[in-house]
């Protein structure tokens, strides 16, 4: 059975940090492209950094250059999103979303449960 189980969204202040972990099972994660994505209400799912098998690429969205950054231990089956200087704009559901191509975006094979980032003093 295919689980990623994510962890460590919360509330957060302006300029404040939080990191997102995210932890899978039932797949072989070292032959998968990772990527967090997040969506807000009424608005379409946006790529937030995707990273590759190695560790050795990222992208990361214009919104969060800078700021975030994506990692993954492949012998823990983790994936990590560090968010730092966070912004209202950043609240959020963020997902952790695993992809059997080069570069995780757009088409996915598994998605996990969702984590709320909220960003407010």
């Amino acid at each position: 059975q295919v689980q990623l189980v994510q962890s460590g969204g919360g509330l957060a202040q302006p300029g404040g940090s939080l990191r997102l972990s995210c932890v899978a099972s039932g797949f072989s994660f070292s032959t998968y492209s990772m990527a967090w994505a997040r969506q807000t209400p009424g608005k379409e799912l946006e790529w937030v950094s995707g990273i590759n098998t190695d560790n050795s690429s990222a992208y990361y969205a214009d919104s969060v250059k800078g700021r975030f950054a994506i990692s993954r231990d492949n012998d823990r089956k983790t994936l990590y999103l560090q968010m730092n200087s966070l912004k209202p704009e950043d609240t959020a559901l963020y997902y952790c979303i695993a992809c059997a191509h080069i570069i995780c975006y757009g088409p996915y094979e598994y998605r996990g449960q969702g984590t709320q980032v909220t960003v407010s003093s």
